[in-house]
């Protein structure tokens, strides 16, 4: 019989992802990108960013790139103030094992 790994536990990590232009992506006309603030579990930074990745590929949305801001609990001893409806979407990322995007800003070109 195989032993079972413990499960590590999930955090919610906070993310920055810029996206380029694609077909099908769902971004206005004369748009030349966006940023999008998401909210992703895992358990660690990296797989947090391998799955929003995943989620947002499956959107049609052409990542960029990716700043990771680190877990709520990094956030928190690093002196971040973080409202509670923040913490209500980061807390339905853990609870669904989920990503949340909750903030799309959108680049117009000139």
């Amino acid at each position: 019989m195989t032993e079972k790994k413990p499960k590590r536990p999930h955090h919610v990590y906070t993310l920055l992802v810029e996206v380029g232009r694609k077909t099908g992506d769902g971004l206005p006309d004369g748009a030349s990108g966006a940023a999008l603030m998401c909210y992703a579990s895992g358990v660690d930074e990296d797989e947090a960013v391998r799955e929003t990745v995943a989620v947002l590929k499956t959107a049609d949305m052409n990542v960029l790139e990716v700043t990771g801001y680190g877990s709520l609990e990094e956030r928190l001893e690093d002196g971040h103030d973080i409202e509670d409806d923040e913490r209500a979407l980061m807390d339905r990322a853990l609870a669904e094992n989920s990503v949340v995007v909750a903030q799309s800003t959108v680049f117009l070109e000139d």
